[in-house]
């Protein structure tokens, strides 16, 4: 049996656009839904996130419990501290729909907020800012807000930076508490994003602004003009006096005539005072100003009213290691040089003779009115003490001193009128010598001494102990000179001659003069005790010897016989000659 074809029962697809004209139109539709759909979701996953560690836009939704509650967007919420929102000083300004930027530090924290903070923005927008300024060497607006070691701390709008205390003001200042606070220009110094540091300088800003003032003032001033001023510091070389928005320097020498050694003695701070500009230094603005050139030069009379050697009262105002300065009126002031200062006091320091403000005399001795130095003299207004000794005590006085002083040549003995003589070795003793003599005296012994020379160009004074008991030599001698015989007694035999003695004075013959005739040269011939007929050949005073000579006796009597009684040449011999001078003596 033949089988039947199975009946086909698949039913082919028709074509929509002629089958269902409604069906092709939502079909359309949801097309274009997805299409949009898709271009939205690519839309937002191409839009830029904020991500952590960016400055994001807000907007305050709220303000509770001291805190902002910003929507950053994004289905992002966080809080800020009002206190973030205030300035240095100043209360918060933040309010309900004000459009702020902030710090995103996080995403989510574990309450789901936004961490985010107004103070970091801030610090990012300022630090922009400020390194814009610092490129350009412009200024910037802050406030000086804290202390710290060796300065102080200043808000820039965001940024803390750090203030020295040396660029706080051109000068030290003592009290910064006006300035704390206080909105006002600084220029940046130097500054480091990467550590976070930033240095300005507030005496930056004020040395531009003075330098501005200080050359319109200058400009209007001209040397020799007097102003006033008011003194703003004083030094120990002078004061700062301020000239309105100037300062110029007033130099203690400039103050007045007179030495001044301090200026706070004539001035004192806030003090208006008149001065002259003296000189002008147009590249460094400095101005030099002075008091004295306003009044009388008292030097112009010094020549008149203090002439050579006069004497005047003076006031002792300084002293030095060479002299003291004298002040004979104000602005006139003579120096006493320390060799003037004492007739006696050589080398002793001048604060021993006078005191500062002590009142003296003293003479006019040099005036060098181009130096304007006058040259005065103390010693000069008392006699000299040498003058007054060698009236009152002329040669030959007996004196009493102490010994002051035992040097290698002498003693010095201390005097009246504070002055010293001497006794030189020689003028110790007349029988010993001057080194042994000297030796029995000692420092402080009071001694008795003669007056033998007063030399008052040299101011010395010489005396003598030895002469204390008269020139024993000078007695002994008498009138013995030279050629005189006399008599001596024979103290010693020695083998070159003999010792003799004359009226105490001792002597000595030599063998070559015992006898005319060499062979009775002999000093044994004499004995100690014999008389002796010898004849002066020298007297010297220095070393108190007498020169005797037998020899020189028997020639000189030999001669004179020839003379009275003959000559050899007329027949008579010598015998006959001395026989016959002999017998007319007898």
């Amino acid at each position: 049996m033949q089988s039947e074809r199975p009946t086909d029962t698949t039913v082919r697809p028709e074509n929509p656009s002629r089958s269902n004209p409604a069906r092709k139109g939502t079909e359309r539709h949801m097309a274009n839904t997805m299409e949009e759909f898709e271009a939205l979701l690519n839309e937002s996953f191409e839009m830029d996130t904020p991500t952590e560690g960016s400055v994001v836009k807000g907007k305050v939704i709220a303000i509770e419990a001291g805190q902002a509650i910003i929507d950053v967007g994004y289905k992002m919420e966080g809080r800020v501290e009002l206190k973030e929102f205030a300035n240095p000083g100043e209360a918060p300004e933040i309010a309900v729909g004000d459009e702020v930027e902030v710090y995103l530090r996080a995403a989510e924290n574990a309450r789901g907020e936004a961490v985010i903070s107004r103070e970091m923005a801030r610090r990012e927008e300022a630090w922009d800012r400020l390194e814009k300024a610092y490129a350009g060497d412009a200024r910037v607006e802050g406030a000086i807000f804290g202390r710290v070691k060796g300065g102080f701390t200043v808000d820039l709008g965001g940024a803390v930076a750090f203030l020295p205390g040396s660029q706080v003001d051109v000068r030290p200042v003592r009290d910064a508490g006006p300035l704390m606070g206080l909105k006002q220009p600084f220029q940046i110094l130097k500054m480091d994003r990467r550590r976070g540091n930033i240095v300005v300088s507030r005496r930056a800003i004020l040395e531009e602004s003075r330098a501005e003032q200080r050359a319109e003032v200058i400009g209007n001033l001209t040397e020799g003009q007097a102003v006033d001023g008011v003194v703003k510091n004083i030094t120990e070389y002078g004061a700062f006096v301020d000239l309105g928005g100037v300062d110029g320097l007033l130099h203690v020498t400039d103050m007045a005539w007179r030495r001044v050694n301090h200026p706070s003695e004539i001035l004192s701070i806030g003090e208006t005072v008149k001065v002259q500009v003296i000189k002008i230094n147009k590249e460094t603005h400095r101005i030099s100003l002075g008091m004295k050139q306003l009044q009388d030069d008292p030097w112009d009379l010094v020549g008149a009213k203090y002439p050579l050697a006069s004497v005047h009262k003076g006031r002792v105002t300084n002293i030095t290691d060479y002299g003291a300065f004298v002040e004979l009126e104000a602005g006139v002031e003579g120096l006493v040089h320390v060799s003037e200062m004492s007739w006696t006091k050589k080398n002793v320091h001048p604060g021993k003779i006078v005191s500062t403000s002590q009142e003296v005399d003293v003479m006019v001795l040099e005036i060098d009115s181009a130096k304007r130095r006058v040259s005065l003299g103390l010693k000069q207004t008392m006699r000299n003490p040498w003058e007054v000794f060698a009236e009152t005590h002329p040669e030959g006085t007996q004196v009493e001193g102490e010994v002051k002083n035992i040097t290698e040549f002498g003693l010095f003995i201390g005097l009246d009128g504070d002055i010293d003589g001497m006794v030189h070795l020689s003028d110790l003793s007349w029988d010993e010598r001057g080194e042994d003599a000297i030796q029995s005296y000692h420092k402080n012994d009071v001694v008795q001494a003669v007056v033998s020379e007063v030399d008052v160009e040299k101011e010395r004074i010489s005396l003598s102990i030895k002469a204390l008991g008269g020139d024993k030599f000078a007695e002994a001698i008498g009138g013995v000179k030279r050629g005189s015989i006399i008599t001596v007694n024979v103290t010693s035999i020695e083998d070159g001659g003999i010792e003799v003695e004359y009226e105490g004075m001792k002597s000595f013959i030599r063998r070559s003069d015992l006898s005319r005739d060499r062979a009775e040269q002999r000093p044994e011939r004499f004995s100690v005790g014999n008389h002796v007929d010898v004849r002066v050949t020298n007297v010297d005073s220095k070393s108190r010897r007498l020169g005797l000579s037998i020899k020189a006796r028997e020639i000189a009597e030999e001669k004179e016989a020839v003379e009275q009684y003959g000559s050899s040449d007329s027949g008579a011999s010598l015998g006959d000659i001395l026989g016959a001078a002999l017998k007319t003596d007898d």
